[in-house]
Formats: C-alpha cells, structure tokens, sequence
C-alpha cells in the first residue's frame, strides 16, 4: 500500500494543477460554445448570413455608383467583421445576465477555477465558430461579386486579426461583467451599441470619411482600428487608412491589455458582492 508521503511527493506541483485546472475549464468552455452553436440551425443562419445582407447592399451601390473596386473590397471586409461585433455583444456581452436569468450563474461562481479561464472559453469557441461562419461572407466577397484584394503578407494578415479579435472579445469580456453588474438592461444596451458601432467604425466605407469623428472613434473602439488595419493589410494604400499600420497595431495591443485588466477588475467585483452581498445570483435583482 502506498504511504501518503510518496502520494504527496508523487502528485504534480500546486502550480501545475493550478494550471491544469485553468486549462481543463477553458477548453471545456470553448467546446460547450462550439459544439452548442453547431446544434442550432437558426443560430447559423442569423450569425452567417444576416449580417452578410448589408454588405451585399452596400456593394451593390458602390457598383451601381461606379465607385472605386476598392470600396467593394471594404464593404466585405466590414461585413465579415459585423458577424465578429455582433458575437462580442450577444455571445459574451450578455452572457451572464443570461446565465443569471436561466439560474446557472451560481454554478459560474461555485466552480473551483477562476472566472477569467470561462470567459477566454466562451471567447475563443466564439472567435472560431464566427470564424467558420464569417466564409459566408468571404465567398460572396470572393466569387459573387468578385472583389479583388492586393498581394497579402499573411504573417501580417494573421497578426492583426489575432490582435483584432483579442481585444474585441476582452472589451466582450467587461461588458459582460459591467451587464451583469448594473441591471436588468443588458438587452437593450446591446441592441443601442449595434448600428452606432457600425457608423463610427466605418463598417461599410472608409473610417477617413468621418474627419475628425473618424481619429475619436479609432481612440475608443477597437472594432475601428481593427478593422481600418485589415484594410490595410489586404489593399494597401486603396484602403485609404486612417493612421499608419504600425501604430494601429500597436493602439490594438494597447486596446487588449487594458480591456483584460478591465475585464478581471471586473470580475473580481463580481465575486466580492456574490459573497458579501449574497444577491447577484438572483434573478429578480
């Protein structure tokens, strides 16, 4: 029989546990919002074809105007992007408020790991099932209206995306702690932050054209920079872009470090009023 002090001295570190754990619930994390959002057809259509329609009819009127093939080109992109924003806000924004009505949210905070490792779940099965459904819009892009894009550098494609979509669904991750904490209106503060997001980041023409709105914009929502440094990866100069890539990239870094600090501030409120308070978990609070 085995004696406990060889149990103990066979048991992996504390830290690596610590670790494991962490890990094992945000892979878990991502697999529910992966494997969930595949077994609801409607879910597919309204978050991979919907915000494709704008796009279409933006693109269309571009053609219709004669306007430059380059302004085609960044409708699509605005359009793929849309899919992104409107992911943020429904899939991480309102997440727990939705948990807290369905009374699971207790469970969120029960649970022997920390909040931050279910939030980068939920975040990354997000940001790969948006990914799968965002090809809605790149083959129409592609080879409906056949939009033509310059030479890429896909390490440079590859970098900003990545850095797009980390601070996008770390600002995802404060607004669903900041929902949560201050009421009952989480609903309704998603659906006023859809259409003047899309103006004020130049989702479907160049960020430029807003003049001074257009650097105030850029300074506040990481969708603007992201999506005018895309732009810029992928056409180059006829993107028309707002600030020169590097700094774009280096505002996005600025963006995903503050929106993480936030976000686990945040959370860390959370736990303090569902322990002293004893409240929060309570759907009618």
């Amino acid at each position: 029989m085995t004696a406990p002090d060889d149990l103990a001295r066979d048991a992996p570190p504390q830290r690596t546990r610590g670790f494991m754990l962490e890990w094992r619930a945000m892979t878990a994390r991502t697999y529910v919002r992966i494997v969930g959002s595949l077994r609801e057809p409607a879910w597919i259509f309204t978050d991979a074809v919907l915000p494709s329609l704008g796009m279409c009819s933006y693109v269309l009127m571009y053609r219709a105007l004669g306007a430059p093939r380059s302004y085609e080109a960044v409708a699509v992109v605005g359009g793929i992007l849309s899919a992104f924003w409107l992911n943020v806000l429904w899939g991480m924004g309102a997440q727990l408020y939705w948990e807290k009505q369905q009374g699971q949210l207790q469970l969120y905070f029960a649970a022997p790991c920390s909040r931050m490792a279910i939030l980068t779940g939920m975040a990354l099965g997000g940001v790969l099932t948006t990914t799968l459904r965002s090809i809605v819009g790149v083959s129409l892009g592609l080879w409906v209206f056949h939009v033509r894009v310059t030479a890429v550098d896909v390490g440079a494609l590859a970098l900003v995306f990545v850095i797009t979509m980390t601070a996008l669904y770390a600002l995802g991750m404060t607004l669903s702690s900041l929902f949560l904490l201050y009421g009952r209106e989480a609903w309704h503060v998603c659906n006023a932050l859809t259409e003047p997001v899309y103006f004020v980041s130049g989702l479907f023409f160049p960020i430029r054209a807003l003049g001074t709105l257009g650097y105030v914009s850029a300074a506040l929502v990481p969708l603007a920079l992201g999506l005018d440094a895309l732009r810029q990866v992928l056409l180059h100069g006829a993107a028309r872009g707002l600030l020169p890539l590097p700094i774009e990239i280096g505002g996005l870094f600025v963006f995903a470090v503050a929106f993480l600090f936030l976000a686990r501030f945040a959370l860390e409120r959370l736990e303090a009023l569902s322990k002293h308070e004893g409240r929060l978990t309570l759907r009618s609070q």
